[in-house]
């Protein structure tokens, strides 16, 4: 395929593996042009449209929100690189705090999991008592 408009919507959704209504909505929000439309026909999407689709779910893949995807559209180009480091060192560090928040979660879970086990039933239950006793 070329760069010229080859594809229509819905050729664009199934080759990008998105909805036809994602579509629409980058194109709402500015992350994606709107081709025109002819007198006769349907919009006609490019290469370089799929591309952008596919750098869009990409981003998103790796937790960029949209907001931040299109910060990194805005920031394209050799020239950027500084920049969209920086965003990205950004998101990593927030990933990196999820990830200990997530870790402390399952060392707490696994012990409520662990007292559990160890308790008979007429006991009542560890994890709903742990639960209602939070401070």
């Amino acid at each position: 395929m070329n760069h010229k408009h080859t594809l229509t919507i819905g050729g664009l959704a199934r080759a990008a593996g998105v909805n036809i209504e994602t579509i629409r909505y980058y194109q709402r929000v500015g992350m994606l042009a709107k081709p025109d439309k002819p007198v006769q026909g349907a919009r006609r999407y490019s290469e370089n449209d799929l591309k952008r689709i596919h750098f869009i779910k990409r981003a998103q893949a790796l937790g960029f929100t949209l907001s931040e995807v299109a910060d990194l559209l805005a920031l394209s180009g050799a020239s950027a690189c500084r920049e969209t480091r920086a965003v990205a060192q950004i998101k990593l560090q927030s990933i990196e705090a999820r990830i200990r928040d997530l870790q402390k979660m399952q060392t707490t879970l696994l012990q409520l999991v662990t007292r559990c086990n160890e308790s008979d039933d007429s006991t009542g239950c560890p994890i709903i008592e742990a639960l209602v006793n939070i401070e």
